[in-house]
């Protein structure tokens, strides 16, 4: 028998902190709980569920989006766009979808931030299953699990094309982390540019399928985004000073510098993360004493792997 690939959570405590919201109060006037950044759309559904709170319309907001089978690169760009928006107080919207979706959440509880979740099944049914301490940690105060689906609403695939207008209508900005060229993403992004929405995409290689829609958006318009800095601006924010300045003061401890081994892989290593395999192939070093010093340098907070066998430096 096959495993379903769901949670369907009916613990009392989940179920009594369900919320029905609807968009018009019994005299016909706009119920102001009702997010009213969907307000200016049509086709908003008249009713939402939700378990937590609905984004602060006078914060900033940014979905961010892309593949469910995405690459390690794009998992951490993910992540790290996340959590540099969400250290600056932008509020993080997605779909708690596999892939992207998921590691762009993670990355705004990473730095305490937060992230709200449209769901294309109820809100007390977690999709797909393997995001459930997520959907727990949002549940539980860190945010928001929005549907218009009832509770217990199974994840039906119609379900989720329908979901990304309410996705994009929640943010000011809708950032694209790697999509094909038939992506759902490129959904979100069609409702956001329909909405008024600016959009961003994270480019990539021409040959790589997963880059073919950013690549794509980026032809029709949208913005490339180099770097979270460049959303920032774009949201009318600035970096947090503190952060600016530790990433320019921040270097190799002098000792550190007389080693040619450390200078040689503290230079091969970039934003950008790089395998393990090319790390070797770029610096000459052997693998054992690669490995030695990589460990180093990630403990002392220098660089970090961001994905497995895929390190980068942390500033």
């Amino acid at each position: 028998m096959q495993k379903r690939n769901y949670i369907l959570d009916t613990s009392p405590e989940l179920t009594q902190k369900i919320r029905l919201v609807e968009k018009y109060r019994p005299d016909g006037t706009v119920n102001p709980a009702y997010p009213s950044r969907l307000l200016p759309y049509g086709q908003m559904p008249k009713s939402l569920f939700l378990i937590g709170e609905f984004p602060d319309p006078s914060g900033k907001t940014a979905a961010i989006v892309g593949a469910r089978s995405c690459s390690a690169y794009g998992k951490a760009e993910a992540r790290r766009f996340a959590a540099e928006l969400a250290s600056s107080g932008v509020q993080i919207i997605s779909g708690m979808a596999s892939g992207i979706d998921a590691w762009a959440q993670k990355g705004a509880l990473d730095v305490r931030g937060r992230t709200f979740s449209v769901l294309g099944c109820g809100v007390n049914v977690c999709y797909p299953r393997e995001n459930y301490s997520l959907y727990r940690e949002i549940a539980e105060g860190h945010g928001g699990l929005i549907s218009e689906f009832a509770p217990d609403a199974l994840p039906i695939s119609w379900h989720f094309p329908i979901r990304n207008r309410i996705i994009s209508a929640l943010a000011d900005i809708v950032l694209v982390v790697e999509a094909r060229l038939k992506s759902g993403s490129l959904i979100t992004a069609d409702y956001a540019l329909d909405q008024g929405k600016t959009v961003y995409a994270v480019p990539g290689r021409n040959d790589d399928p997963l880059s073919q829609g950013c690549n794509r958006l980026i032809a029709q318009g949208a913005g490339i985004a180099t770097s979270p800095e460049v959303l920032l601006e774009e949201l009318g924010l600035a970096a947090p000073e503190s952060k600016k300045r530790e990433k320019q003061e921040r270097q190799l401890p002098p000792e550190w510098k007389k080693s040619e081994e450390f200078r040689k892989i503290f230079t091969g290593l970039n934003s950008r993360e790089i395998s393990l395999a090319d790390l070797q192939e770029k610096t000459g070093i052997e693998m054992p004493q690669l490995c030695r010093v990589l460990m180093q340098l990630c403990m002392s907070g220098y660089a970090e792997e961001a994905a497995p066998g895929y390190y980068r430096k942390t500033y």
